[in-house]
């Protein structure tokens, strides 16, 4: 329990890695929509189990999309949002981004050997997890500005998509990519069926997200949001470039979420998808508008096929959002009960 306690605030930080801020477009990209749907066997959702929770879903979509509804949306004001650590694909043993940092720790190493004899990077080279949370924000943020700045935004991008082609989830032995939900890529590809745009705001870096999620979740790269780094404009053998500086620009949690909203969408979105107490005020500020509102919480109870946690969690908590959900109406999946399938990838047991 030290050690859960040390971590929780220090992975805080995480919310802020990586890290470009772009501006996600107003339209929807022709890989993000799609025609109109009937039925969940249309496009359909069987990876979701018949109950509360799948209905709930299904019966607000169809209201916003029947232009008979009292609660019709028209198409462009029908924005979902999702938060990507623990919603759209795992967040443990710890965020993956934050492996990311530490396997960039490892691999410059050689170029720093001030690091052998400084926290958190000799916890990193040591595999001392413990004192790498026991550096406290400022340490984890100092690594992650030393792995991922001083670079052009195109070699991040390389690097980020070599990572995960190569790296593999410590506990699992399979690429992070296999660790993505499958109900929730169906959930995607049903909403933008019915019109919908989907959008991500995460507390991950934006452009760590950017190289891949078009071809893992079909939402295009205008349409993410994240934490981000200063980017300025440089000339380099006579060509402009993109450089990454070590210099926070904005972190797209907790309250951060529905600025970025605002900032980078410009309209509030009527359904959003999250799994921690770090998506509240997201959730909150999309179901606060007028009209008819749609907020989910993805709750982790499946010890076998993922992880269960929640109030006690280092990464992921979910504490408050269990306690006021159900009188803010907002709809708590539960993964042991309402998903048949967990992840893409073939089914693994998972430990706590």
């Amino acid at each position: 329990m030290k050690k859960r306690a040390a971590m929780r605030p220090a992975l805080a930080v995480v919310a802020a890695l990586s890290i470009g801020c772009a501006q996600p477009g107003q339209q929807p990209a022709s890989s993000d929509s799609g025609p109109p749907a009937d039925s969940t066997t249309a496009v359909g959702l069987p990876s979701w189990n018949e109950g509360a929770a799948k209905e709930a879903i299904v019966e607000f979509v169809a209201r916003v999309t029947d232009p008979a509804s009292a609660d019709y949306v028209p198409e462009p004001e029908r924005i979902a949002t999702f938060d990507n650590d623990g919603t759209l694909w795992s967040e443990k043993p710890i965020y993956f981004q934050l492996l990311f940092a530490m396997d960039r720790v490892k691999e410059l190493a050689p170029e720093h050997p001030e690091w052998r004899d400084r926290q958190p990077f000799k916890g990193v080279l040591e595999g001392d997890l413990e004192a790498v949370a026991a550096s406290g924000k400022r340490g984890l943020l100092e690594m992650v500005l030393a792995t991922h700045g001083g670079m052009s935004t195109a070699e991040f991008e390389e690097i980020v998509e070599s990572w995960l082609a190569t790296a593999r989830h410590p506990d699992r032995d399979r690429p992070y990519t296999e660790l993505v939900y499958q109900p929730m890529l169906e959930l995607l590809d049903y909403l933008r069926a019915h019109g919908f745009q989907t959008f991500i705001t995460s507390g991950g870096g934006i452009e760590f997200m950017r190289p891949w999620v078009e071809e893992v979740y079909g939402i295009p790269p205008e349409q993410v949001i994240g934490s981000s780094v200063k980017v300025e404009l440089q000339e380099r053998d006579g060509e402009p470039i993109l450089v990454r500086l070590p210099e926070l620009d904005f972190i797209d949690d907790k309250e951060g979420k529905p600025v970025g909203i605002h900032k980078f969408i410009g309209r509030r979105p009527i359904a959003a998808f999250g799994n921690s107490d770090g998506d509240f005020q997201m959730l909150e500020w999309a179901t606060a508008g007028e009209g008819p509102s749609l907020g989910v919480l993805i709750h982790h109870t499946d010890a076998e096929r993922e992880w269960a946690y929640d109030r006690d969690s280092h990464v992921g908590r979910l504490d408050r959002g269990l306690d006021e959900a159900a009188e803010r109406g907002w709809v708590v999946v539960d993964m042991t009960r309402d998903w048949n399938i967990v992840h893409t990838g073939p089914p693994q047991t998972a430990q706590r």
